[in-house]
């Protein structure tokens, strides 16, 4: 075992803190209150290789493993606690790198090299109005073959990045549907294929929803009118939309935990300069108990998680480079473990922290209202609710017959 980031690991995590702290810190409450992104910041993150960071180098990505990709999450999100931009990445990061595996060579080749130079916007829509992590149950959009090519209708919700698709950029979509209601098991009737999401896309009318957290990048949805899709924008095995989704949730977990465990060492790291400083009755803060001990308990709660998060980072990079007895059901197992605690953990220690500053942390002149609200939405249910990641750990720990579902294989 060791535990030590390599030397390019070092390297590429001050390179991204440097690119971080310039170019992102300075806007965070510009972008909470504008719901923008700073002007030129995607083309600076696409030059850096940030956007698709896992997209293979033959499709014009930096070809980045797991492990640089968590890095690079917990930097970004250390420069921008409401995670806006982190979300803009990760969803990148984890979905591209899935069509990547299952895409045809046509699609890609059309595809991938935009998003990496930041002209596409790759994201994720597989929820709907009636659900959201029960995919299978869920899922009324349906995606019918026609002579020359797909056709969509259907609805999807609560979805990253349909203001920019719609507007300065492209978007693409990972998106389910049912292309064949009547197999069995159900799960194998459902399809992934690429969903053109652009200002004039016919057929497809877009919505927005205004989030109370991470304003900086936009939350929405669409409607599908007979959307038409090209008959190699299928992803694969057309019966295998539902595993290929399973292997892009885990993708997203693990990118989640890093994001929110890069959050909270930044809540902390401005906690203790607060209390190290900041006196009460002739003594600084960090010198009572009631303070301290809090930060140590927090603090040894939030290693656990990043050695978890890390952990899960590189069974993905083992298991999907084939160099490992485990198995995608490990990989389902840590990822899991790693969504289930940073997020909850992250938001624990932001409210410590907001308690040690008092009346000063309520106001906009503090950073941490912007964590607090986004570290939020993963708790709540982005990339699946907390109890889907209980369900996932239970599951693998006590095997497939202790669910309340048939296991999908």
């Amino acid at each position: 075992m060791d535990f030590e980031f390599s030397q390019e690991e070092e390297m590429f995590r001050q390179t991204v803190r440097d690119f971080a702290q310039k170019e992102i810190r300075p806007y965070t409450r510009e972008m909470d209150e504008t719901g923008k992104l700073p002007k030129g910041l995607v083309k600076k993150m696409a030059d850096l290789g940030l956007l698709g960071i896992t997209i293979p180098e033959k499709y014009g990505g930096p070809g980045g493993n797991f492990m640089l990709a968590c890095i690079a999450a917990e930097e970004l999100a250390r420069a921008d606690l409401s995670i806006a931009i982190p979300v803009f990445y990760l969803v990148e990061a984890s979905w591209a790198w899935v069509f990547a595996r299952h895409g045809t060579e046509e699609a890609k080749q059309e595809i991938l090299p935009k998003v990496a130079k930041g002209e596409y916007f790759f994201g994720i829509a597989t929820t709907e109005p009636g659900g959201g992590s029960d995919i299978v149950g869920a899922t009324k959009t349906t995606i019918t073959e026609e002579s020359d090519k797909y056709v969509v209708n259907g609805e999807k919700v609560y979805i990253s990045g349909v203001r920019e698709s719609t507007t300065e950029m492209k978007g693409r979509y990972f998106t389910t549907a049912y292309l064949d209601k009547k197999a069995s098991p159900k799960h194998r009737g459902i399809a992934a294929f690429i969903l053109p999401v652009e200002k004039d896309t016919p057929g497809l009318t877009p919505t927005l929803f205004e989030d109370w957290g991470r304003m900086g990048i936009s939350t929405g949805g669409f409607a599908m009118d007979n959307v038409e899709v090209p008959k190699h924008w299928l992803i694969g095995d057309p019966k295998k939309g539902f595993v290929y989704s399973m292997e892009g949730f885990s993708a997203a977990r693990v990118i989640i935990g890093a994001t929110c465990i890069g959050c909270a060492l930044e809540g902390l790291e401005i906690g203790m300069n607060y209390i190290r400083q900041r006196k009460a009755f002739g003594k600084e803060l960090g010198k009572y108990e009631g303070i301290s001990f809090p930060l140590a308990e927090w603090y040894s709660k939030l290693m656990g998680d990043r050695l978890v998060m890390y952990k899960a980072a590189w069974l993905m990079d083992q298991v999907y480079a084939g160099k490992t007895k485990y198995s995608h059901f490990d990989v389902a197992l840590w990822t899991a473990m790693a969504k289930l605690r940073a997020p909850i953990d992250a938001f624990g220690i932001l409210n410590e922290v907001a308690d040690w500053h008092g009346a000063f942390a309520y106001t906009k002149d503090s950073e941490l209202d912007l964590g607090i609200r986004g570290v939020r939405s993963y708790s709540i249910g982005a990339e699946g609710g907390m109890n889907i990641m209980r369900l996932i750990i239970g599951r693998e720990l006590l095997g497939k017959e202790f669910v309340p579902y048939d296991r999908p294989k």
